[in-house]
């Protein structure tokens, strides 16, 4: 039986599961960003028995089960590894996520790269627990506003190049193998130049080393994957990273062959030609909650004072433009600003025009119905 769950309260996995307001949190990456057909329905399965039924899609393409307790994480962690949803090795988990452009087939140099980091993973540098990689290596990188601290990508001409985050050139190199090799390098070089305080890439202020230069351009970026039909399936979405998971289980079963993730709250379902009216999920480009992000909000985080979510849905399709419903000051659904943001502080909200969560609110202290009107009037006016 696996031990006793290490908590920590950032940067949840599967071996390291944080508590949070409804229980443990417990993130499984999927291999490849990719589950078969059968693994997505046991990941239903445990997410019924072990926990509260909820699953959870992340920004960075990572599902979450929710309301996992001390007594049902080992029992819950056994069942992952048998379906093969989490590897044995508690050590597996500590190599930086790797984030994979959807859509990629086989034979495409994404998976591959993929699976060359895989296989070299104890060559990456040991560095801080949030630190992610892209490989987005098709022809067009469509991971640019998805977080991460490095990326695999194309350049103008075609050519693989390695980017790191705050950067908007990056390096060009020859092929497959010099691109794995330029990443594992720079990631040593990281943590060598004081990685490890900065955290992320974005925040490290240490010059890029000579052998990295900044000279070559990525590829103009493509689009995100559109809902409904496409050349692979059928793209679904989840109405603010969530879904119940007999709604999932309806989705994938029985036509679905595998379901590759995204970090924009949508699956695509491969090799499905139709899908059935199912409630709970989105199904059109013109859904208006496209637009809108949302964290868990209370009583799910503990550090959120307001309910998030069920606010969205009220809110779906007021606002022409984005979005943005936040249970605290830390804005962890939503990294850019947007058009309206409404932040929860001692079980009141703060609204905010054209900022961020930690942004200054143009009105505090509001009850739900209070900053409903609020809304009301600014969409009036514009």
């Amino acid at each position: 039986m696996p031990p006793s769950p290490r908590i920590k309260g950032w940067c949840p996995g599967a071996w390291q599961p944080m508590a949070t307001g409804d229980g443990l949190l417990v993130r499984v990456r999927p291999p490849l960003g990719q589950l078969s057909r059968e693994q997505l329905v046991a990941l239903c399965d445990a997410a019924e028995t072990f926990g509260s039924g909820l699953i959870e899609l992340t920004s960075r393409a990572n599902f979450q089960l929710r309301g996992v307790t001390d007594e049902s994480w080992p029992l819950l962690m056994a069942f992952l590894v048998e379906h093969q949803l989490v590897s044995d090795a508690p050590e597996a988990e500590r190599q930086p996520p790797l984030m994979l452009a959807p859509a990629w087939q086989k034979g495409d140099d994404t998976p591959t790269i993929a699976r060359l980091l895989q296989a070299r993973g104890s060559e990456l540098a040991s560095m801080p627990g949030k630190v992610g990689i892209a490989i987005d290596a098709g022809k067009a990188p469509v991971l640019g506003d998805s977080a991460a601290d490095f990326r695999i990508e194309r350049s103008t001409e075609g050519d693989l190049l390695i980017r790191a985050d705050g950067y908007a050139l990056g390096t060009a190199v020859s092929d497959i193998d010099s691109a794995v090799e330029q990443l594992i390098r720079l990631t040593h070089w990281f943590v060598d130049s004081g990685g490890w305080a900065s955290g992320r890439m974005r925040r490290h202020t240490a010059p890029l080393p000579e052998w990295a230069p900044t000279d070559t351009a990525p590829a103009y970026p493509g689009e995100k994957l559109a809902m409904g039909k496409h050349r692979e399936g059928m793209v679904i979405g989840l109405p603010f990273g969530r879904v119940a998971t007999n709604t999932l289980r309806a989705a994938v079963s029985p036509t679905a062959c595998s379901v590759q993730v995204t970090p924009w709250r949508r699956l695509l379902l491969k090799d499905c030609d139709t899908l059935p009216a199912i409630d709970g999920l989105i199904r059109h480009n013109s859904d208006p909650r496209l637009a809108m992000d949302a964290c868990p909000g209370a009583p799910y985080c503990e550090q959120a004072s307001v309910a998030t979510q069920p606010l969205a849905e009220k809110l779906s399709g007021w606002v022409e433009g984005s979005v943005h419903i936040s249970g605290c000051a830390k804005g962890c659904a939503r990294r850019s600003p947007a058009d309206v943001c409404l932040v929860g502080e001692a079980g009141r909200f703060n609204v905010v025009v054209n900022g961020s969560a930690d942004s200054t609110p143009v009105k505090t202290g509001l009850t739900e119905s209070e900053a409903l009107d609020v809304i009301k009037k600014l969409s009036e006016s514009r």
